[in-house]
């Protein structure tokens, strides 16, 4: 496969396990990201996603290197959660400038190449509680819901150009995040999950790598649950 994916926050957790499955299915792979260690094979360019200039200028070399972007796979994201009352505006508009914005910056740079190939995969991870909610996230939430009207939206403008775009919604994963949870909180989570246990990043990349092929050019405009049937559909 010679297609050019680039998987945000590749570094660490659920992107780069989404990453090293591009990389073994035989994709050019690169990612833009913070700082920190990314897997083998992967290509990298250091950038801020709130910032524009920085994102385009990393698309730039991307690209220059490795061919236009024909995938990406908006994964960069942060948490700062607490409850609504105790919540700041830095704290809510920070989480909503890095996994909703950034997202944007990120989409809008990539479907420039993709536009011109007439062909593109968007894939944006989202998450269970952006359409569940929970307790503590109302930035967090609030910024992963609204990839869901984006995705349409891109659905809308640019499926006749041979480009999808579509929301993975993971639950509760193994990654070094959760892996700090007391196994009093983790037996509580569980418990509430029809599978009883978490999901693998691997089990992400599975479904992520599925829509980025060939075989999934009708499915757009989607929202997929990666969540051990917590959220059942919603």
């Amino acid at each position: 496969m010679s297609r050019h994916v680039v998987v945000t926050g590749a570094n660490r957790g659920i992107g780069r396990a989404i990453a090293t499955a591009f990389v073994e299915a035989g994709y050019t792979v690169s990612s833009i990201y913070r700082g920190g260690e990314l897997p083998d094979g992967v290509h990298g360019a250091v950038a801020d996603v709130t910032d524009t200039d920085a994102v385009n200028a990393a698309f730039d070399a991307l690209e220059a290197a490795h061919g236009r972007v024909g995938v990406l796979v908006a994964n960069a994201g942060v948490t700062r959660d607490g409850l609504l009352m105790r919540m700041s505006d830095e704290d809510f508009e920070q989480v909503l400038d890095v996994n909703l914005t950034g997202t944007f910056r990120c989409v809008r740079r990539a479907v420039q190449s993709m536009i011109r190939e007439k062909y593109g995969r968007v894939v944006l991870i989202g998450s269970v509680v952006g359409l569940l909610g929970n307790a503590g996230q109302v930035n967090y939430s609030a910024s992963k819901s609204a990839l869901v009207g984006m995705a349409r939206s891109i659905t809308h403008e640019l499926g006749s150009r041979g480009i999808t775009a579509n929301v993975i919604a993971p639950g509760f994963i193994t990654t070094a995040m959760t892996e700090e949870l007391s196994a009093d909180v983790v037996s509580q989570y569980e418990a509430n999950i029809p599978a009883k246990r978490f999901g693998s990043p691997e089990e992400v990349a599975a479904v992520v790598t599925f829509l980025a092929s060939d075989q999934a050019g009708y499915i757009s405009g989607a929202v997929i649950p990666v969540d051990g049937g917590l959220g059942m559909g919603h």
